[in-house]
């Protein structure tokens, strides 16, 4: 049996790129609406407490598990053994919380949090780069699979690592430790196939972020040359089942390939714009009738 658990992000609520999107709106107001929209679980975000008590005590407040959290790597810029030291804090915090995978990025010369810089500029990396960063991944991969945490990498628009074909040269230079995290709006962002990439990867792919796009929206960021940001407030993401993304058909092959962990709800939008609660209790819905649509379990 192939066993999933729905959690959400709190950029519905909080946007931690663009700060101003959800200022005012409490911690407890984004996990309180999360545990009523049906959620049983929370990645972090800028608003959450970084200390193992704090952070599993407001969590049990609502009855919400830490799914995961966001880490930015910077591989390009210092050495393995660096960035393992720069890890240590955010990991402990995880493990001390029950988290079993990383969401880890490179964010050398990345572009998806200035709003001034469009999309078209995003970073590409040298060959020399290439297998910098890859080799760098082996190493804290392998370090925190040992520790019992998977990484699982983000690829991301305005990154070193966005597109298909970067995100096939990662995984083809990497050990297994590698995890990978799949993105569905990312991908589609990017003009990549979901289940192109499951089905290459699926035995590697550690975490799932359920981000569905507009894709009239996107055609317009592209088209009109604009930030990420930009298509943000524009309302280029939205929750499953609310965009144009297939999700159903790669969720089946995940399902039938045995992944187990969990479907994350992020979509970051202008709170003022999409009601948060609105979003969480429409991406929960659909979002579990898709699960169990592919042949997934529902666990709490």
């Amino acid at each position: 049996m192939s066993t999933v658990r729905l959690g959400i992000n709190p950029l519905t609520w909080t946007n931690d790129d663009l700060p101003s999107l959800g200022s005012d709106t409490p911690l407890e107001a984004c996990l309180s609406e999360g545990r009523v929209a049906g959620f049983s679980g929370f990645e972090m975000g800028h608003k959450f407490p970084r200390t193992p008590d704090a952070l599993s005590g407001v969590l049990g407040e609502y009855d919400l598990s830490l799914v995961s959290g966001w880490y930015s790597s910077r591989l390009l810029e210092r050495s393995p053994e660096e960035e393992i030291e720069a890890v240590k804090e955010h990991l402990e915090l995880l493990k001390a919380c029950g988290a079993k995978v990383m969401v880890f990025c490179e964010v050398s010369q990345c572009i998806h949090g200035d709003q001034g810089t469009p999309l078209s500029r995003r970073p590409h990396l040298s060959d020399d780069e290439w297998q910098r960063l890859t080799e760098g991944l082996n190493v804290v991969g392998d370090y925190l699979a040992d520790q019992g945490v998977h990484l699982a990498y983000h690829h991301h628009l305005g990154t070193v690592v966005e597109s298909q074909a970067d995100v096939e040269r990662l995984m083809d230079s990497t050990r297994d430790s590698v995890g990978l995290l799949l993105d569905f709006g990312h991908l589609v962002g990017a003009d990549g196939n979901p289940l192109a990439i499951a089905k290459r990867y699926a035995s590697r792919i550690r975490h799932v972020h359920c981000k569905d796009m507009r894709c009239l929206v996107l055609d317009t960021v592209r088209n009109r040359d604009k930030s990420f940001l930009d298509g943000v407030l524009d309302g280029m993401f939205t929750v499953p089942g609310d965009g144009d993304i297939d999700f159903l058909t790669t969720l089946e092959y995940l399902r039938e390939t045995g992944y187990r962990g969990w479907l994350v709800v992020e979509a970051e939008q202008d709170p003022q714009i999409a009601h948060p609660l609105t979003y969480a209790r429409l991406g929960y819905r659909n979002l579990r009738s898709l699960a169990e649509g592919a042949g997934f379990t529902i666990e709490k």
